[in-house]
């Protein structure tokens, strides 16, 4: 299904999510983060932070919850992660394999987690890149963390410990350098042990 350029819908506000693209005085801007706030009194709002597609901009407005606000149409697919190099990160179509350049500002910190032939969902709207969706979970390799004290049970807080793509997590006492474990990309946290 294809819609015409700059084809809009006019949606209430607290029905935006992140990755949402909406259009405000002609320019398009990606949601970073929705929030709806239910004050005890006075009116429900919905908070949005996004990013202007155009030059990475970010900004903050609040809609009355009911208010309507146009979305744009963006067409959502699944791309398999390539490598990266200066211009940025180099995504393939699977199913056409044409090859598509998306720019650091739109992969933002969620880069750590990008993989080698990692799929992902791509938002683009007119063919160019603006947002992107990393599988939930990915697997790691703890490179550092501190040894395993004896009698200190699994029920007792966890230690500080760093990925093999550089970001630090805390992780359960009994797991050493060496384990690979499943870490969430939304927030960097220690799921399990990898069961490979």
């Amino acid at each position: 299904m294809t819609f015409k350029e700059n084809n809009v819908v006019k949606v209430i506000a607290s029905s935006l999510r992140k990755g949402n693209v909406v259009d405000l005085d002609d320019k398009l801007y990606v949601v970073l983060s929705a929030e709806n706030i239910h004050p005890g009194k006075g009116t429900p709002v919905t908070q949005l932070d996004m990013r202007r597609i155009s030059d990475g901009v970010k900004i903050s407005e609040r809609y009355r919850t009911t208010e309507q606000v146009e979305r744009a149409f963006v067409e959502d697919r699944p791309h398999t992660y390539l490598y990266e190099d200066s211009d940025g990160y180099t995504f393939m179509n699977p199913e056409t394999y044409d090859q598509l350049l998306v720019s650091k500002d739109v992969i933002g910190d969620q880069s750590v987690y990008l993989q080698e032939g990692m799929e992902c969902i791509l938002s683009t709207h007119n063919g160019n890149p603006i947002a992107i969706e990393l599988p939930a979970r990915v697997t790691l390799e703890i490179v550092d963390t501190e040894p395993t004290v004896k009698g200190q049970t699994a029920s007792s807080s966890y230690k500080p410990a760093m990925l093999s793509n550089g970001v630090r997590t805390m992780v359960p006492p009994h797991i050493s350098a060496g384990t690979r474990v499943v870490i969430m990309t939304a927030d960097g946290s220690y799921v399990e042990r990898a069961k490979d």
